[in-house]
């Protein structure tokens, strides 16, 4: 059996096994860290998120300090400054409390672009027509989330993971609850989109 160079990435890079998984959500008011996942499942693919700007790399974690292909992302999007946070109950303060404000629905006037380092997280991305769209995200995977789009965050059942926060320029993590329509960022972003 012949593989394709995609698929090889994934067998030689233990953090590249699992592409990027995302779905519609279901309606329920369960745990947030629970999947919400439909029955059947309608799975989202990574063409369907770029159409709403939602952008994706498969990157190696266990190299991110000296990472070429991060630098030449980097690079080639602008991004100038970064950090890394670790998102667990010993070692954020107020936990409880962060985690509600990640989990309210909220946009922000620049991308917000994060790179899992390890564990796992979900962010949660409103359709064009207004769905949500569960991305469940794990070490290895960079997202880049456009100015203007409504989306949530947080942990799953694993409650823990280490992120690195990327900007362009100095950072900025100022989140506008919805309804924040009135943003032209957000008119901005609605005008590109087309619900099908």
């Amino acid at each position: 059996m012949t593989t394709t160079p995609d698929l090889q990435q994934y067998i030689h890079h233990p953090s590249r096994r699992m592409p990027l998984e995302a779905w519609y959500m279901d309606s329920s008011d369960e745990d947030q860290r629970l999947p919400h996942k439909l029955s059947p499942n309608q799975p989202v693919s990574l063409d369907e998120l770029k159409k709403i700007g939602v952008l994706h790399w498969k990157l190696n974690a266990d190299m991110y300090e000296n990472d070429p292909e991060l630098e030449k992302i980097r690079k080639d999007q602008g991004y100038s400054f970064s950090d890394v946070i670790t998102i667990q109950k010993d070692t954020l303060p107020n936990y409880e409390e962060k985690l509600k404000m990640f989990f309210e629905e909220h946009l922000h006037l620049d991308d917000e672009i994060r790179y899992i380092l390890d564990g796992q997280a979900y962010f949660d991305v409103r359709s064009a027509c207004n769905r949500w769209i569960r991305i469940a995200m794990g070490k290895g995977d960079l997202i880049t989330l456009p100015a203007g789009i409504y989306h949530r965050f947080t942990l799953d059942q694993t409650n823990y993971t280490k992120a690195m926060r990327l900007f362009v320029g100095e950072p900025v993590w100022k989140a506008y609850n919805r309804p924040a329509d009135d943003f032209e960022k957000r008119q901005q972003y609605v005008a590109s989109l087309q619900c099908s």
